[in-house]
């Protein structure tokens, strides 16, 4: 079974069973369930819905399921076609729209897609109100409007060139600084919709862009999500072209990675830190990540007097909730995902290049020495797949006592913050898997540290 009902949206496997998989039935039900939800607020008022999708190769077919669902369920819809998720969200805001729905699974493999619903500030919905949406899919009692009601497609305008163009216009953003540096740029954009916006907003910057899987066909040149041993194509095309970084970015381009001159991993933890550290220098002001972030962040942040960090459940929804609450001026998750409320609430890898391109070119660094200046963390990332003999709430309750003594939060899942370095156990949102981080002061440690808790997990089960 790989249909995943979450705070992430509806995720799953293209075609199967209908229930168990992501099907054609599955698309309209939890279209028409998401419409249903909007019309709860409207007060009877005609709803207008943006759609826009990734490259994936079902995301023209999804896309049509929807757009016809809305349609018959008497919604106007605003088409931007191939957007990146931070667009859509955009494109909500822009057009003064009820709602979104994005047509992507993220870093998920070609198979794989999802439904990404957002409410009218082009914020992903809340928990509450996903779990609105999904008891409204499980009700049939619904009437479809008749012919007089249907809706309309509005417009089918791409939103990627209004995108770049509002990035650009950020007072942070300092366009002459990062031409007059006349970057040399690589750029993997697995394939996906990446491969449009990124090396355009690239060109605006003056920079000379060295393409890799650019083309939009939704053939995934390698696993697509941006973790090192995924990106051995653009670490070596790097050091051959003589480049001054890479990019990469995932299906959705709402996260982002860099790659150094001599081709070794910025780390996607450190995007975030980088992006806040040029943020702060200018904006005095708190951040935010999730749990499963770096201490790195933490660290950067209290260079700052009177600037403070603090840690929520993972979630982009949650780090905006926390955001709003602290008046973070920057924030995100150490996946790569930059979110800067000058533009928008949202995980945005378009305003991730633009600042952090200001910052290198301001700095005059290389990327290996702006990363040294950085407190060094190593992060482990590890997976248990779920199976029947794994109860994972009982695994987090006996964690969580067996570890009293430390520095325990339980706002989502269990995260253990020792001297020196901690762990962090949950169960995702988006894959059936329970996932195990740590970070400590070099990779054998937090290595380590990852493989004590997963045989102590192991025990627990009795696997």
């Amino acid at each position: 079974m790989t249909l995943i009902k979450s705070i992430s949206g509806i995720r799953g496997t293209i075609g199967g069973v209908p229930g168990d998989n992501l099907t054609p039935i599955d698309i309209v039900k939890f279209a028409t369930a998401y419409v249903r939800f909007l019309s709860e607020k409207s007060s009877g008022r005609r709803l207008t819905v943006v759609v826009g999708r990734d490259a994936r190769i079902s995301g023209a077919m999804v896309d049509d399921l929807i757009e016809g669902t809305l349609l018959g369920c008497g919604v106007d819809v605003i088409n931007v076609g191939l957007c990146t998720t931070p667009g859509t969200e955009m494109a909500v805001i822009a057009n003064n729209a009820d709602g979104g729905i994005i047509i992507t699974a993220s870093h998920n493999p070609r198979q794989w897609n999802a439904l990404k619903l957002l409410d009218e500030r082009g914020e992903f919905l809340s928990d509450a109100d996903g779990k609105r949406v999904l008891a409204m899919a499980e009700d049939t009692g619904f009437e479809f409007p008749d012919i007089d009601r249907i809706g309309r497609v509005l417009s089918r305008d791409p939103f990627n060139d209004e995108h770049i163009r509002r990035v650009l216009a950020l007072p942070l953003v300092d366009a002459d600084a990062v031409r007059g540096r006349r970057f040399k740029v690589a750029v993997d954009a697995v394939n996906s919709v990446g491969g449009i916006v990124i090396p355009a907003l690239l060109r605006e910057l003056g920079c000379e862009v060295v393409e890799l899987n650019c083309t939009p066909d939704g053939e995934f040149a390698h696993n697509p999500e941006p973790l090192p041993e995924n990106l051995t194509q653009i670490s070596r095309a790097v050091v051959e072209c003589k480049a001054d970084l890479g990019i990469v970015v995932d299906p959705d381009v709402d996260r982002l990675a860099f790659v150094s001159e001599d081709g070794s991993m910025f780390v996607e933890e450190y995007t975030l830190v980088a992006v806040a550290d040029y943020v702060l220098s200018h904006t005095k002001g708190n951040t935010v990540s999730n749990l499963s972030s770096s201490r790195a962040l933490r660290d950067v942040t209290e260079r700052y007097e009177g600037c403070s960090y603090s840690a929520s459940a993972v979630g982009e929804v949650n780090v905006v909730a926390e955001m709003k609450r602290t008046g973070a001026v920057i924030g995100g998750e150490g996946n790569g995902g930059v979110i800067y409320p000058e533009l928008h609430y949202g995980r945005d890898a378009l305003v991730g290049v633009a600042l952090f391109l200001t910052y290198l070119a301001k700095c005059g660094k290389s990327m290996t020495e702006l990363r040294k200046s950085y407190p060094a963390y190593f992060a482990s990332k590890n997976k248990i797949q779920l199976t029947p003999a794994i109860d994972v709430d009982k695994v987090l309750v006996e964690i969580k006592s067996r570890y009293a003594d430390q520095r325990v939060n339980d706002i989502d899942g269990v995260k253990i913050d020792f001297e020196d370095c901690w762990v962090h156990l949950r169960k995702s949102n988006t894959e059936p898997i329970i996932r195990v981080y740590t970070e400590a002061h070099t990779m054998a440690e937090a290595d380590a540290l990852a493989e004590r808790f997963i045989a102590e997990i192991g025990r627990i089960c009795n696997l």
